[in-house]
C-alpha cells in the first residue's frame, strides 16, 4: 500500500487560530486541513504564536515530528514571515525570557510593563522582529537543507498577512521591506509565494476576523487554502 503524501508547514499562529482562537492542529477548518484533503494528503503542521523565520529554521533542524515528515514530503510550506516584519521595539528574546521570571508575582508585574510597553513603542515601527535579510536567509537554508535530501519536493513561502492589532499599535511598516526581500529571494530561488494580504484583506475590511485583529476568520483560511492550492497544483 503506497503511503500518502504529507503536507509539510512549518507555520505561526496564522495557520491555526480561528476568529475565536487557537485550534487543534487537525481542525478541518483551518488552511493546512482544507489544502491537504483537497489534494487527498495527510498534514504535518509544526506552529507556534510569533513564530518567524529563524523559529521555522530551528524547528526544520531541531524537531523529530519534521524530520519524520521529509521522506513522505509532497510539498514543504513555510507559512512564516508575518512575524518578522511586526515591530518589535523590544527584544524578542526578552519577550520570551518572561515566562522564567520568578517568583510569579515578580513574572506578572514584568508582563504587565511589557504590556503596556510594546504597543506604544511599535507606533515608531521599528525595529521589526527579525530584519529582511536575516528571513531570508532563513529561508534559504530552509530551502538548502530540504533540497540536500529531498531535492524533488518543492517548497512555497510567504508574503506576510495584515493586521490591525493595538499590541502592535496598527502599525506594519516592516512590511512592504519584508516583501521586496522574500519576493527577490523566491525569484532567484525559483520559490513560488503565497500572498497572504491578498488572501485576507478582504476579511479584515468586512470586519469578520478574530477581535485581536492579526487572526482570520473562516473565509480568510479559505482563501488562503485556495492560493496555496493553485501554487502547489502549479509547481
Amino acid at each position: 500500500m503506497t503511503e500518502r503524501p504529507v503536507l509539510l508547514v512549518l507555520a505561526d499562529s496564522l495557520s491555526y487560530y480561528g476568529p475565536e482562537g487557537g485550534l487543534p492542529a487537525d481542525h478541518p477548518r483551518i488552511w493546512p486541513s482544507l489544502v491537504g484533503r483537497e489534494l487527498g494528503w495527510d498534514v504535518e503542521l509544526v506552529a507556534r504564536i510569533g513564530w518567524t523565520c529563524r523559529d521555522a529554521w530551528w524547528a526544520l533542524t531541531q524537531d523529530p515530528r519534521v524530520w519524520a515528515a521529509i521522506p513522505r514530503a509532497g510539498a514543504l510550506v513555510v507559512g512564516t514571515s508575518g512575524m518578522d516584519s511586526l515591530p518589535s521595539p523590544l527584544p524578542t528574546a526578552l519577550r520570551e525570557q518572561i515566562r522564567y521570571v520568578r517568583p510569579p508575582a515578580l513574572r506578572r508585574a514584568v508582563r504587565a510593563g511589557y504590556g503596556w510597553a510594546q504597543p506604544r513603542l511599535s507606533r515608531l515601527g521599528r525595529p521589526v522582529a527579525l530584519p529582511p535579510a536575516l528571513s531570508v536567509d532563513y529561508l534559504e537554508q530552509i530551502r538548502g537543507a530540504v533540497a540536500a535530501v529531498r531535492p524533488d519536493v518543492p517548497m512555497v513561502a510567504t508574503l506576510p498577512s495584515v493586521h490591525e492589532c493595538d499590541a502592535y499599535g496598527r502599525v506594519h511598516a516592516g512590511r512592504e521591506p519584508a516583501v521586496r526581500a522574500t519576493t527577490a529571494w523566491a525569484r532567484s530561488a525559483n520559490v513560488p509565494v503565497v500572498d497572504l494580504k491578498a488572501a485576507v484583506i478582504d476579511d479584515f475590511r468586512a470586519g469578520t476576523t478574530n477581535p485581536d485583529g492579526i487572526h482570520w476568520g473562516w473565509a480568510s483560511h479559505e482563501r488562503v487554502a485556495e492560493a496555496m492550492l493553485r501554487v502547489l497544483r502549479g509547481t
